[in-house]
């Protein structure tokens, strides 16, 4: 399951979490998040047991949104033991978003 995260929370969520994470920075204006959504939630199932994703949207977060330099979305980013791993911009297909999870795992 895909967890809002928000400005004031990411802290605690994501950068604090025991497992490493996925979040998606999204807008609910942009028609590729809306592609890249659905492919998010399905793969939440499938790695619930090792990995964490998270959804924030960048028009209520912009705080996080510019900590990370996010410029164009859907961004995906990972982050493992508090730190940024890797990310992809853009409606990327599932493969794609698998192998930067499997990269971690």
């Amino acid at each position: 399951m895909v967890k809002e995260v928000t400005d004031s929370n990411f802290q605690d969520l994501v950068l604090e979490s025991s497992l490493p994470v996925l979040v998606d920075f999204w807008a609910p204006w942009c028609g590729p998040c809306h592609m890249v959504s659905p492919i998010v939630e399905k793969l939440s199932a499938e790695y619930s047991d090792r990995f964490g994703f998270f959804k924030i949207n960048v028009d209520e977060a912009p705080a996080t949104a510019r900590r990370y330099g996010i410029m164009s979305i859907p961004t995906l980013m990972v982050f493992k033991d508090g730190e940024y791993i890797d990310h992809i911009v853009g409606a990327v297909p599932e493969p794609h978003i698998k192998s930067l999870i499997d990269k971690v795992l």
